[in-house]
């Protein structure tokens, strides 16, 4: 069910830009870039997004049972509608330097310290190998973690105000990723861009 969104939160103090992108690689074929602070004017977006897509709770099945994910989502529709101008730029630029099409956006909403989501792999086709997920972070930071698919040593990201994360290599076939709780925590939106089948990394 779609629903309309107020959140009551704390801007960054520092505004961001863009800033240099670091990588980090998890294994032999498997690596993460990050950039705190990499989008401009993360926190005037936050608030656009919070109060102008159509988000919802979505249902997952854990253990045989149908639980609700303690989150919010929405979907970038992809009809000619125009994302928000800094992050039309975003992508674009993102394109370009990792050599595919960024053509699905998707927005995760954590409105409080107890919305989470589990150790998971994103879904992402077989077809591409390799698939390069961008991730953007905007509102407060909360941990992001990573670890060896099935389990392992993890390590955390603490990902809010513009930051970008991005997996690629085999990151998203041999690592998972989750968002733990986190008492008192104040809002954090996630912007995940994928790429299709046909626009695979150059």
């Amino acid at each position: 069910m779609e629903r309309p969104v107020t959140l009551s939160w704390q801007p960054s103090l520092f505004p961001p830009g863009r800033g240099d992108i670091t990588r980090i690689a998890l294994d032999d074929d498997s690596w993460v870039d990050h950039a705190p602070g990499w989008l401009p004017g993360a926190d005037a977006l936050f608030d656009e997004l919070v109060g102008s897509l159509p988000w919802a709770g979505r249902d997952r099945v854990l253990f045989g049972q149908r639980v609700a994910e303690p989150r919010l989502t929405a979907r970038w529709p992809g009809d000619g509608t125009r994302l928000p101008t800094v992050l039309e730029e975003a992508r674009r630029d993102l394109s370009a330097r990792y050599g595919v099409e960024f053509d699905s956006v998707g927005f995760n909403l954590y409105r409080d310290g107890g919305d989470s989501v589990a150790w998971h792999r994103d879904k992402i086709p077989a077809a591409i190998e390799r698939p390069v997920v961008a991730l953007i972070s905007l509102g407060a930071p909360r941990p992001f973690r990573l670890r060896p698919r099935g389990g392992g040593a993890s390590m955390a990201f603490n990902l809010g105000g513009g930051d970008l994360l991005v997996t690629g290599g085999l990151a998203q076939r041999r690592w998972e990723h989750a968002v733990p709780k986190r008492r008192g925590a104040a809002p954090r939106m996630s912007v995940a861009l994928r790429h299709s089948a046909g626009a695979g990394p150059a």
